[in-house]
């Protein structure tokens, strides 16, 4: 029985072989296009500095994706933690394919849960000449059901819990997209029951070449393996013209059955808006931070020197007046804490937004923040917790961006964003909580530029604001939370929240999951 169970274990290791040929390739120069040499004409009067424009919702978002594939002549290179199939992905997937047809080396680089399942599928589109894709701390064996799949990951958790959470658009390198949004109708106004409220960056000039040189550290990196070394039989080009009709059928029927939505999200075809956003680019210094991709080796807490919040650290030290978080999950922990705490009593203004109870998609997280409310509290923290936006399943509060398709879907915050003395703001992927401290690989953006920075500001007093957060404050030693409902404030003495959401945060919190929350 022994020796089975030994067995078990070394066909379902989920570590991912260093040994595995790979083929190193680099981000194309911003010169070897006209879209890049017309960027890098825009950005030459502004001496190194990138243009930077928010992409404050999920229309914007989806559009400026649509949009830089179009305009892209030579490399787009993607990364992501979550792909989820839905309208949106498959318009992007074929814009994808039509860029390739026209000669664009694609790179998509994906952590291996966005895979689990379709391994083929996802190989049948590398299947294309000029589309390479990796996946990132992949499980070697065991992948074809997802029994033989959880197995895999639980013989190896101390590897396998850690994830690739990046999420980056680059086009030539010459432009590109940073923030907190996934792939999947989610993250783009176009899903009927949920939406996430979000925050990406799009930048132009020298921060793509920066960001490109972070795509190249995953890309070439050992935990970074081919999608074809999981098959045993390579698709075929038929195989791959097969997938193409079947997703020309299924967009026709989105077309016939979802006109709406479908007419929506097409409309970056008919109406481009790139030439008008490069127009409004606000122009500033910037940094592009990134965790290093071995940071996921680590047999304990990563070298300090392999973090991004090394490298943010600076930041958060030498905030003297005002610091502003807008992070979906928050658990700051005791190290956390001693920062916010210490700086608050400093004399710093401080202020959080995150998930109500009731909002979170993840509830466990929850349980991991609610027990530092108290002595965030006590020293002067303000803390924000978004209402659920109102959907068909109930919620309340007014839409804190209106979807115009969907005006019935739920809403959950997934921003990612930090104001430092209203001069320099941080958009990226990382959450403020101990799985992106030290568990996933994130990357972002610290742009230095007051106007900027009050653009993504505005965003977070909206998210704030009492008709559509909740805000918890001291009353006797007791919380109870301030909201506001048709006008007027009132004050709630128990947490917004269903018994089974309540039970979801005791429990995460009372077996003591907050490290790998």
């Amino acid at each position: 029985m022994k020796a089975c169970l030994l067995l078990i274990a070394l066909l379902l290791s989920g570590c991912a072989s260093l040994d595995v040929p790979r083929f190193p390739s680099q981000a194309m120069a911003a010169g070897e296009s006209t879209f890049g040499r017309s960027i890098q004409a825009q950005a030459a009067p502004w001496q190194g500095r990138s243009g930077f424009r928010l992409l404050p919702n999920g229309s914007e978002a989806f559009r400026a994706r649509a949009e830089l594939i179009r305009n892209a002549q030579v490399s787009l290179d993607l990364q992501y933690y979550i792909v989820h199939d839905g309208l949106s992905t498959r318009m992007l997937v074929d814009e994808l394919l039509q860029a390739a047809d026209r000669g664009v080396r694609v790179r998509i680089l994906l952590d291996d849960t966005a895979s689990d399942g379709l391994d083929s599928v996802i190989a049948t589109l590398a299947a294309h000449p000029n589309i390479q894709i990796r996946l990132f701390n992949p499980l070697n064996l065991g992948r074809s059901t997802g029994a033989t799949r959880a197995l895999g990951r639980l013989f190896n958790l101390s590897q396998q819990h850690r994830r690739m959470h990046n999420k980056l658009w680059l086009a030539d390198n010459s432009a590109a997209i940073v923030g907190g949004r996934n792939l999947g109708d989610e993250y783009f106004g176009a899903q009927p029951d949920l939406n996430f409220t979000d925050i990406d960056l799009l930048g132009f000039g020298p921060v793509a070449e920066q960001l490109g040189h972070s795509f190249d550290q995953y890309w070439n990196s050992a935990l970074s393996v081919p999608i074809g070394d999981f098959l045993t039989d390579t698709p075929s080009a038929a195989e791959l013209a097969d997938a193409r009709q079947r997703l020309k059928d299924s967009l026709g029927s989105y077309r016939q059955h979802n006109t709406a939505l479908y007419l929506k999200l097409r409309a970056y075809k008919s109406e481009p808006h790139m030439d008008t956003w490069r127009r409004e680019l606000i122009w500033a210094w910037n940094q592009a931070l990134w965790d290093a991709p071995s940071k996921v080796l680590a047999r304990e807490e990563p070298d300090p020197r392999l973090l991004l919040t090394t490298q943010l650290a600076p930041e958060l030290t030498n905030v003297h007046t005002e610091l502003m978080m807008i992070s979906a999950y928050f658990v700051p922990g005791q190290p956390g804490l001693v920062y916010l705490t210490g700086r608050a009593d400093a004399g710093v203004s401080i202020s959080l937004l995150t998930n109500s109870l009731e909002a979170t998609d993840v509830p466990a997280v929850h349980g991991g923040y609610a027990p530092y409310r108290k002595a965030l509290l006590e020293h002067g923290v303000k803390l924000f917790e978004l209402r659920r936006q109102p959907g068909d399943r109930g919620g309340s509060g007014p839409h804190l961006f209106h979807s115009a398709t969907y005006k019935g879907s739920d809403s959950s915050l997934h921003s990612k964003a930090m104001i430092f003395d209203r001069q320099k703001s941080f958009i990226g992927s990382f959450n403020f909580d101990p799985r992106s401290v030290l568990w996933n690989t994130e990357v972002g953006v610290l742009v230095d530029s007051p106007e900027l920075t009050e653009h993504v500001r505005a965003l977070a007093l909206r998210g704030m604001a009492p008709a559509l957060s909740y805000q918890p404050r001291l009353e006797q030693g007791e919380i109870a939370w301030v909201t506001e409902d048709h006008g007027q404030l009132h004050e709630l003495n128990q947490e917004p929240g269903n018994w089974w959401r309540r039970f979801n945060a005791w429990f995460a919190n009372h077996i003591g999951l907050e490290r790998m929350l």
